[in-house]
C-alpha cells in the first residue's frame, strides 16, 4: 500500500541491498551507454523490444496501482493473454495485469510516454510487442486455468497514438503484427505507416497469396527468417514443418528436393535479403544453421527459455565475409 511508515522502516532495514541494486543498475547503464555509442559511431542501430504488458510484481504496478485493473486487495481482477492460435490450442495465459485504460487516458498517457522515452534512451528503434493489444486485447478473468474463457475488449486505439505521436513525431517503431490481425488494427498500421513483420517460416502454408511469401512483401516491413518465438529454421524443418510446407518451399526454391537440411537456413536468409522489405533480420542461430537445441523461446512455456548463448569459437571471418557479401549483393549495404 506504499504506507510511508512501512517504506521508511524497510528503507532503513534494506539500505545495503538497495544501494547494491543502485550500483548494479548504474554500472549496467554506463556499460550499455558505451555499447550504444560504439555501435552508433559505426552506423549500427539497436532495436529494442517494448512488451505491451508489465509484470504484476513490477515496480510499475506497485507504484501506480490505479493504472491497472486491480481489486480492493490489489490483486488483478483479470489477466492478459491471447486466444487459441498457431502456438497454443488453449491460447496463451500470460497473467499480466490489464491496464485501466480510462485512467491512462485521464492522465494523457503520461506513464506510457515516460516508458517509451526511457526505452529510446537505451535503443534507437522500438519493436512494440503484441501491438494489436493497443487496439483490441484479450482479457481473461482472474483465476482462469487457460485463456479460452477470455473476451476481446477495446484498447485505447487512435486516442493513444494521437498523444504518442505528439511526443515522438518520427514514430521510431516496428509493430509486431503477427497472429489474428483484424481490419481495425491494419488500418492503424497503414495510416501511421508503421513497418510490420514478415516471417518466412510462416510463408509456406497455404497458397501463393500467403502474405509472408517474398513476392507479397511490401517495402514498409521487416522480414525475418524467424523470430525469438520461433524454432530455428533447421529445427522447424526437422521437428515442425508439415510435408505440404516442405513441398511448397522446394517449389519456391525451384528444386526437386530440399537437399541437406543444414544448407536450407541460408536459402531463407538469401530469400529474406532479396525481399523488398526495408529491413531484413537473420537470427544468429540461422546464420550458424543450428537446430532446435538453439531455440530462444517457447511461447506459453514459463521455464527454460532464453538459455542459448553464442560461443566465440562459433563466429568466424568466413561467416562475416559471407554476410557482408550477401548484404552487398542484395543492395542492403
Amino acid at each position: 500500500d506504499r504506507d510511508p511508515q512501512a517504506i521508511a522502516e524497510l528503507s532503513a532495514q534494506l539500505t545495503n541491498r538497495v544501494q547494491r541494486e543502485k550500483v548494479l543498475q548504474y554500472l549496467f547503464y554506463r556499460q550499455w551507454s558505451y555499447l550504444r555509442h560504439y555501435c552508433n559511431e559505426r552506423g549500427i542501430s539497436i532495436i529494442g523490444d517494448i512488451p505491451l504488458y508489465v509484470a504484476y510484481q513490477s515496480a510499475d504496478v506497485w507504484a501506480h496501482p490505479d493504472l491497472f485493473l486491480l481489486g480492493e486487495d490489489k490483486t488483478p481482477t483479470a489477466g492478459a493473454g491471447v486466444p487459441p492460435d498457431f502456438f497454443s490450442k488453449t491460447g496463451q495465459l500470460w497473467g499480466n495485469p490489464i491496464y485501466n485504460w480510462q485512467h491512462h487516458k485521464e492522465t494523457n498517457y503520461d506513464w506510457w510516454i515516460r516508458r517509451i522515452r526511457q526505452n529510446l534512451v537505451l535503443c534507437d528503434l522500438l519493436r512494440i510487442d503484441h501491438f494489436r493489444g493497443l487496439v483490441k486485447y484479450w482479457q481473461v478473468p482472474a483465476g482462469s486455468p487457460d485463456a479460452t474463457s477470455g473476451s476481446w475488449q477495446d484498447g485505447p486505439g487512435w486516442d493513444f497514438f494521437t498523444v504518442v505521436y505528439k511526443y515522438f513525431p518520427t514514430g521510431p517503431f516496428i509493430v509486431e503484427d503477427l497472429g489474428l490481425i483484424t481490419p481495425d488494427v491494419r488500418e492503424i498500421v497503414h495510416e501511421l505507416e508503421l513497418p510490420g513483420m514478415k516471417v518466412l517460416m510462416f510463408a509456406f502454408g497455404g497458397s501463393g497469396t500467403n502474405p509472408y511469401l517474398p513476392h507479397n512483401h511490401t517495402r514498409n516491413s521487416v522480414v525475418y527468417t524467424g523470430t525469438h518465438d520461433n524454432n530455428t529454421v533447421r529445427g522447424w524443418l526437422e521437428k515442425e514443418a508439415a510435408d505440404d510446407e516442405k513441398r511448397l518451399l522446394m517449389e519456391y526454391l525451384g528444386r526437386e528436393e530440399l537437399g541437406p537440411i543444414a544448407k536450407v537456413p541460408w536459402d531463407l536468409i538469401r530469400m529474406a535479403a532479396c525481399s523488398v522489405a526495408q529491413t531484413a533480420i537473420f537470427p544468429l542461430q540461422d546464420c550458424l544453421a543450428l537446430g532446435q537445441e538453439a531455440r530462444m523461446n517457447w511461447p506459453s512455456k514459463l521455464k527454460g527459455n532464453w538459455r542459448w548463448r553464442v560461443k566465440k569459437r562459433q563466429l568466424s571471418d568466413r561467416l562475416a565475409a559471407k554476410l557482408a557479401h550477401l548484404t552487398e549483393l542484395s543492395g542492403r549495404i
